[in-house]
């Protein structure tokens, strides 16, 4: 896989961390934290799907599961190191099933479902 190839897949990965992330931003200015997660929870395979869906429509460069593993491996990587160490400076949010791996296996099996229906 080239360059290219692997931005294009990042950047589709990132759009859909950034959608997660405004989705628990805009969640938590106006609900509560736990209001915010089960929203989060509820968007962030739909914003994957929909981001799979475009990519496979497009580009299509590898599989879908190693789309899905490279899409949940990313949101995984800018949750520690932006999330966790940057922003909350605590680890907590990995202790909870809501906050991230709920999460984390639902892009996984959005992205993968998705990506296989496309092609």
């Amino acid at each position: 896989m080239n360059v290219q190839k692997i931005t294009v897949t990042l950047v589709h990965a990132f759009i859909g961390w950034i959608l997660c992330a405004a989705t628990m931003g805009i969640g938590m200015a106006v609900t509560s934290l736990n209001n915010a997660l089960i929203i989060h929870a509820i968007a962030a395979p739909i914003f994957f799907a929909g981001i799979t869906w475009a990519y496979f429509r497009k580009f299509s460069f590898i599989t879908p599961f190693q789309t899905a593993m490279i899409f949940v491996v990313f949101v995984m990587a800018m949750d520690f190191f932006i999330v966790a160490m940057l922003i909350n400076r605590s680890f907590d949010m990995f202790a909870s099933l809501l906050g991230t791996w709920i999460p984390f296996a639902l892009i996984f099996a959005s992205t993968y479902l998705t990506g296989r229906s496309v092609i």
